[in-house]
């Protein structure tokens, strides 16, 4: 005679416990250090730092092999020709069809192919208020800028006045520049400030942004300006984003600074980062704005700000890349 036995509550805990460790193992249980942690570990790092040419070729090469900044950062003509299907980074099961008329709109191939020496990417963090760090950033080689910030005179001493590159999110296209339907004159002047930089657009990031991207291109080309427009490339994006995701950043997107910041890494020989500061009081404990124009604050939960500041801080400390903190060396000399 068969008896079927009772399945054991002990064989479902132990599936439980399993899958429990998994989850551990794939995501551990870590606590972020407070904002007054982190502050007292800049303060004991200093102004103590060294570069470490083995860890910049080390980054270099893994970015390389995830990401391959050198070749793929922008859609070209080379890359996506008639017929490629794009596929949105920010959004699953959307694409793109390249077609001849969108395809005019790529560089042919893609820029800035000679290895670059110094670079500053520029944050916007209200850190750079009064750190006089703006002669320091000039002085780059190459300057990348996030998200079209002001440069007007009253910011100048301290973020400085150079641009080679800046980031134009579609958001700011639609919030700053009403999507670009009614008037491109405001835009085109805005834009002067930048100077004959290249002005990265994610067009193909969400659906709703692509839109407002062509119109920002077709808006500087119709006006004769010298910038030229380099669209994202989705691809780059994705595998940047799942770079850093192996890293322990967990979040809804990467912010521009930390995508702009692996760009150099991929490009630059060395590194230097300013106003990347994610906190509401600097290194004196003084409170500070957001960012050094204004305090309107990100939406919440869609960056991992201080997740991504301490990748970066790491790779300061380990000499792959230098972050400027407060007032620059030279401040007060400039003063």
């Amino acid at each position: 005679m068969f008896v079927r036995c009772p399945r054991s509550k002990l064989s479902v805990w132990a599936a439980l416990c399993v899958i429990v460790l998994c989850w551990l193992y794939i995501y551990p249980v870590y606590r972020l250090p407070s904002d007054k942690e982190i502050v007292n570990d800049v303060l004991r790092q200093g102004q103590v730092w060294k570069k470490n040419q083995t860890r910049i070729r080390l980054f270099r090469h893994l970015l390389k092999v995830c990401c391959n900044p050198r070749k793929m950062f922008a859609v070209t003509k080379e890359n996506s020709p008639p017929g490629k299907v794009i596929w949105y980074d920010g959004e699953l099961y959307h694409s793109r069809t390249v077609k001849n008329d969108t395809y005019a709109l790529f560089v042919q191939e893609m820029p800035l192919q000679a290895p670059l020496k110094r670079c500053a990417v520029v944050g916007n963090g209200g850190v750079l208020k009064r750190s006089g760090c703006g002669r320091d950033i000039d002085g780059a080689d190459f300057v990348l800028r996030c998200n079209l910030p002001p440069l007007s005179k009253e910011y100048t001493e301290d973020v400085g006045t150079r641009t080679h590159l800046v980031t134009a999110n579609p958001s700011i296209i639609e919030k700053r520049f009403h999507n670009l339907l009614w008037s491109r004159k405001a835009f085109v002047d805005s834009m002067k400030a930048y100077g004959p930089s290249y002005v990265y657009m994610p067009a193909f990031t969400m659906k709703p942004g692509t839109a407002p991207s062509l119109r920002a291109y077709h808006a500087l080309a119709d006006a004769g300006s010298n910038q030229t427009v380099l669209f994202a490339n989705p691809d780059f994006l994705r595998s940047v984003g799942q770079f850093w995701k192996g890293r322990g950043i967990h979040a809804k997107r990467l912010s521009t600074g930390l995508f702009m910041a692996s760009l150099a890494l991929g490009l630059c020989e060395d590194v230097e980062l300013y106003g990347f500061w994610p906190f509401s009081v600097d290194l004196e404990e003084r409170p500070i704005s957001h960012h050094y124009y204004d305090n309107v604050m990100p939406y919440s939960g869609f960056h991992a700000m201080p997740e991504e500041f301490l990748q970066l801080w790491h790779l300061h400390k380990t000499g792959t890349l230098r972050m400027h903190i407060g007032q620059c060396p030279d401040a007060n000399a400039a003063a």
